[in-house]
């Protein structure tokens, strides 16, 4: 089933279903500085992760855009779950005016793959 948490300043999203949490959560290294980390809580994604493209194979624009869709489509089931069940527990808060780096927009983009893959559904049309 579908989890995804994001915690940051300006992200933050909860599901219920632990198998598949995601969390992303602001590690602060300077005054000036925030870096932000996408941990998904489900032990299948990492091994699943391994077997995709390296990080640089697409992007940072690429992911990005990729998301900002993907968490449209996201919210969109959230705000309707008697149409698309319980999969969408919570609203994503993805700020495409906050650069979270190429290393957290790769792993979330793959988390919706990964999402898709397991829970046999399709978020975008044509998505993989």
């Amino acid at each position: 089933m579908g989890l995804v948490l994001l915690v940051a300043f300006q992200m933050n999203g909860y599901s219920q279903k632990s198998r598949n949490q995601v969390k992303l959560k602001p590690d602060t290294l300077t005054v000036d500085s925030v870096k932000y980390e996408l941990i998904v809580l489900d032990p299948r994604y990492e091994t699943w992760l391994v077997s995709k493209p390296p990080m640089t194979y697409y992007s940072q624009n690429y992911y990005e855009m990729k998301n900002r869709l993907y968490v449209i489509e996201w919210n969109y089931r959230y705000s309707d779950p008697l149409a698309f069940g319980d999969f969408y527990d919570s609203r994503i808060d993805y700020d495409p005016k906050i650069n979270y780096g190429l290393e957290l927009n790769y792993r979330l983009y793959y988390y919706f793959l990964f999402f898709e893959a397991t829970n046999h559904v399709r978020l975008l049309p044509g998505s993989r």
